[in-house]
Formats: C-alpha cells, sequence, structure tokens
C-alpha cells in the first residue's frame, strides 16, 4: 500500500504496511541491530518500571530493547475500533508512547482511505487525524479510550505529539497538514486530565512559511518557504528554555529545524532557528534519556535507493542540552 506525496512536482512514493491488516502478519525477528530495521519516524519510550526501551514508529509495530543496540520484534500493539472513523484497516503513523501518571499513551496519525475528505489543487485528501490509544503496560495491548474524535474530522492532521504545560494542563501538538491548507501548520489543543478526548478547538502556534531554512521552488522557478510542518518533538533544555524539534523540506532534501518559545509556554511566540540541527534527509527526530541519563535524538535516515525506493533506517545521535540551545553531538 502506498501513499503519494506530492510538493514542488516531486512525486515520493512511500510504502507503508498497514498496521492492522487481516491479511498481513510481520516476520518476528530477535536481536536486530538497529541500523538493520526499516522503520518511518521511530520514537523511543525509555521504561524505568521495566528496565527496557520501546520503539514503534509508522506501520504502529513495536520494538524492544536492553541497550538500544540489539532489538526485539516487531509485536503488534495497537487495538483500534474497526466501527470508528478509521475503518476496520487504517494506516498507521508516526505512533509515539508515552508515560503519564500511572499508564502509557499511544499518540499516532491514523488515516482511513476509504473516506474522502476534500480535494484542493487535484489532490484528494483521505480521512486522517491524531489520536491517543491508552494501556496500562508498555508495550500494550494499546486500546481506544472515551472519545472517538480528538479533532475536526474534515481537517487532516497528522503526527501528534504530547505535553504538559507550564499551566498544568496536558496539550496535544499537532499538524495541520499542507496538503487542504497550503501553508502548514503546527497547532496545539487541550487534553482532558485522562487523556481521553480533547478540549476546546486547537491554536496555530506557527506556519511552515514562517521558517527561514525551509523553502522550494513554485512553477514559475522562484525560491519561495516550503509548505510541509511535520514531526513535532517538544523539550526543555537544561536552563529550562523550551523548545521544538520539526521537519520539513529543503527542495528534495527532507530537513529538520529546530524552535525556541520566547515566553517558555505552547503560546510562543516561537523564534525559529535559522540553520537545521541534523545533516540532510535525517528528519522527524525526538529525544530520551537513557538510563544511564544520555541524551539521545533519535530519527529516521531517508534516501532513494537504486530500485527508486525511498529507505528509512532509525538513528540516534548524542545531544547537549547544557545551555539554553541544544547541539547535536556524534552518532550514538
Amino acid at each position: 500500500m502506498s501513499y503519494l506525496k506530492i510538493f514542488t512536482g516531486l512525486i515520493l512514493t512511500l510504502t507503508l504496511t498497514p498496521a492492522l491488516s487481516q491479511n498481513w502478519k510481520p516476520k518476528f525477528k530477535e536481536n536486530i541491530p538497529l541500523d538493520s530495521i526499516r522503520l518511518s519516524d521511530p520514537c523511543i519510550l525509555a521504561d524505568k518500571k521495566t528496565s527496557t526501551y520501546y520503539m514503534t514508529g509508522t506501520g504502529g509495530l513495536l520494538w524492544k530493547s536492553k541497550d538500544l543496540r540489539k532489538w526485539t520484534g516487531p509485536y503488534e500493539v495497537a487495538k483500534t475500533d474497526p466501527d470508528s472513523w478509521m475503518g476496520p484497516n487504517p494506516m498507521i503513523w508516526a505512533a509515539e508512547l508515552h508515560q503519564y501518571k500511572d499508564k502509557y499513551y499511544y499518540f499516532a496519525t491514523f488515516t482511513n482511505r476509504d473516506v474522502m475528505i476534500d480535494t484542493v489543487k487535484g489532490n484528494v485528501i483521505e480521512r486522517r487525524a491524531s489520536h491517543v490509544l491508552v494501556s496500562d503496560q508498555p508495550d500494550g495491548p494499546y486500546v481506544p479510550m472515551k472519545d472517538p474524535t480528538y479533532l475536526p474530522a474534515n481537517m487532516p492532521t497528522l503526527d501528534g505529539t504530547f505535553w504538559v504545560d507550564k499551566d498544568g494542563k496536558p496539550y496535544m501538538v499537532y499538524c495541520y497538514e499542507w496538503l487542504q491548507n497550503w501553508n502548514g501548520t503546527i497547532e496545539k489543543i487541550e487534553l482532558k486530565p485522562d487523556l481521553s478526548g480533547s478540549i476546546g478547538e486547537g491554536k496555530v502556534l506557527f506556519r511552515a512559511h514562517d521558517s527561514p531554512w525551509n523553502r522550494e521552488r513554485n512553477d514559475e522557478g522562484e525560491i519561495i518557504p516550503n509548505k510541509v510542518t511535520d514531526g513535532p518533538w517538544l523539550f526543555h533544555t537544561q536552563t529550562g528554555k523550551l523548545g521544538m524539534l520539526w521537519t520539513s523540506w529543503v527542495f528534495d532534501v527532507y530537513t529538520q529545524g529546530v524552535a525556541y518559545s520566547e515566553s517558555g509556554t505552547l503560546d510562543g511566540p516561537w523564534a525559529q532557528e535559522p540553520e537545521p540541527i541534523t545533516p540532510p534527509n535525517f528528519g522527524h527526530g525526538m529525544m530520551f534519556r537513557t538510563f544511564d541519563g544520555q541524551l539521545l535524538m533519535c530519527l529516521h535516515s531517508h534516501y532513494e535507493n537504486a530500485e527508486g525506493r525511498y529507505i528509512r533506517v532509525p538513528h540516534l545521535f548524542e545531544v547537549d542540552d547544557s545551555g539554553d540551545k541544544i547541539t547535536l553531538g556524534e552518532p550514538y
């Protein structure tokens, strides 16, 4: 199954296996090196209770490791409701695991390809939205909560992540996809105390065109800001500065940047760093601390092989967050 993502005349074929297929089962493997795993949008939860690292991402599957070097999996952990808007076999993108209070939460983007919500500039837009599942254990199963919908049904949203702001309230931070608004945004929406649904409406934090580093060419060949927002991840530096990783494109190169909140809250304003933080063709990153306290960034590389397929491989980099801004170190 593939999804065609079109921008600036370039068509990228993203081969994605639906996590809940009735006819397909992943091949279970043990002691697999990280760079042998093919995975988009990786996210790692370091769970102290079980002394285990849990990695998920696009596809909705789960891998486990004790040392970040050898991995076992994949496990199927997401259990959606076939009678919900997602349908019986949704695509799952950019899954994340978050521990909050006494539960574990599964933030992910679900797509029902059988439901069309809009057509903009010739692009048919499928029903897609960020949503949250819950479990008592880090390895699931993750199941639906009370509310069937977190975000408006007529908006394509994706890459939802989790943050508790200075007001003590939990929020989902997500992207409103460029396919409909043609200038992708990153937004926030308040969540219920148990994360079982959303409260109120979303608020724009910033837009793709606010960035000084992402760019593309328009139909006239002029260089303009790129329209894509992708993969937000919130963090604090050791000095208390609130930052956000997010990803876009520099022409045909997948690229990750950083923004920092001048108020120290989600409301910003958000100041964009002038240059990307990662090497070309790396993006959709997140950060976590190892059990011995080392801060790492987990993200995927993004390149085309000789057969024309786009390959995504998870990677780890050391990160220094001792100042007001993070700096990327050596591969881990």
